[in-house]
């Protein structure tokens, strides 16, 4: 005779696979993807960081900012919505004639928002692509490095950048 009705083992078979599945992803944020058309996304604001600058080791280059529509509603309403995509697109720069211009990428970062993905990044996961490569990645920390410098900025949701009228 059966102790357990059958409908409670289905249920404690489901729960079973269902925990595994969970402890299996548990810590696997998986990584950000390249954004390949932040190009035509909403350019947020343009910077020149020179060789005298403290960040100048590795962010010496003009910065132009990059967001799409979700990361659009947190700057102009002040909360990232989960979807929100930011890029820093780092190029660098040489000076001659009394004028500055791009010279080639040196690496594009990008900050994906997705709470439950990135949870101990504060909800934003974080990567930067070599140069030109759309696969070479330079994160090797799930974003730890790259948080750390964004905790000073916990007040606006961890972005440095901010929209301009």
């Amino acid at each position: 005779m059966n102790r357990f009705p059958r409908n409670f083992i289905n249920i404690a078979i489901l729960a079973t696979v269902a925990a595994l599945a969970l402890k299996a992803t548990a810590g696997d944020a998986g990584p950000v993807a390249y954004p390949a058309d932040y190009r035509a996304w909403t350019h947020v604001k343009s910077m020149l960081i020179q060789d005298d600058h403290p960040l100048a080791d590795p962010f010496a280059g003009i910065h132009h900012i990059y967001a799409n529509a979700e990361a659009m509603e947190g700057y102009l309403g002040g909360n990232f919505p989960e979807g929100a995509v930011i890029v820093f697109d780092l190029l660098e720069y040489a000076a001659a004639d009394g004028a500055i211009t791009e010279g080639a990428r040196k690496l594009v970062g990008v900050m994906q928002r997705d709470s439950g993905r990135f949870a101990a990044t504060g909800g934003w996961g974080f990567e930067g692509f070599a140069g030109d490569s759309r696969t070479e990645r330079l994160v090797t920390d799930d974003g730890a490095g790259c948080f750390g410098c964004h905790l000073a900025q916990r007040e606006s949701e961890y972005v440095f950048s901010a929209w301009r009228e």
